[in-house]
């Protein structure tokens, strides 16, 4: 089947900056289409996030799996600025077939060094497996990426994570083109819990 979520409605604000990356993929507009085994379900609405700013400048980790994609004030998690990261802790182990994720969209901008990790050690310290890598350069210590930088849309980031077993899903950002700090709207995680 095609995995399906809502898709937050349209809102842009300010005047559009040109965003100078290189290997840009071109801007979404249109919700990105996997499909997954028909018994996926979502796994992180409500789980518990952690991070490496355990006081974020604006919001509440929480806010990470609440189920609110909109891009407004009061939806979204502020970060300090440099390598960052957010972790979802699942509860227990699953098949995890992909993860959605959904920066600051209320204005067009990429994110820097978006990695996405998962394992069953919460500490990512064995058995992990990367499922989305852009940082090119290696600056985030975590091993040179290949994909490709994205611009945040409505639409979010959906990543296959290939059915992999973990219990814990960790990502990365290292600020922003519009700025230093790290957003994050919501993550969602599907697959299928054995």
């Amino acid at each position: 089947m095609a995995l399906t979520t809502e898709i937050p409605r349209e809102h842009r604000e300010g005047t559009p900056q040109p965003i100078k990356m290189h290997n840009l993929e071109k801007v979404a507009t249109d919700a990105p289409v996997l499909i997954v085994p028909k018994e996926t379900a979502l796994l992180s609405a409500g789980k518990n996030v952690t991070g490496s700013d355990d006081f974020p400048i604006i919001g509440e980790l929480s806010y990470i799996t609440d189920g609110d994609k909109e891009a407004g004030e009061g939806y979204f998690v502020e970060l300090l600025d440099g390598l960052q990261w957010v972790q979802i802790d699942l509860d227990k182990a699953a098949r995890i077939g992909a993860v959605w994720i959904w920066h600051y969209h209320l204005e067009a901008r990429a994110y820097h060094d978006v990695i996405v990790q998962l394992s069953n050690d919460p500490e990512f310290k064995e058995g992990v497996t990367t499922i989305f890598n852009n940082d090119y350069d290696n600056s985030a210590r975590t091993g040179k990426g290949s994909d490709r930088p994205y611009v945040e849309t409505r639409f979010g980031k959906l990543i296959d994570a290939k059915n992999t077993e973990a219990r814990y899903v960790r990502l990365y950002s290292n600020g922003n083109t519009s700025g230093d700090m790290n957003h994050y709207i919501e993550v969602e995680v599907f697959g299928i819990v054995r």
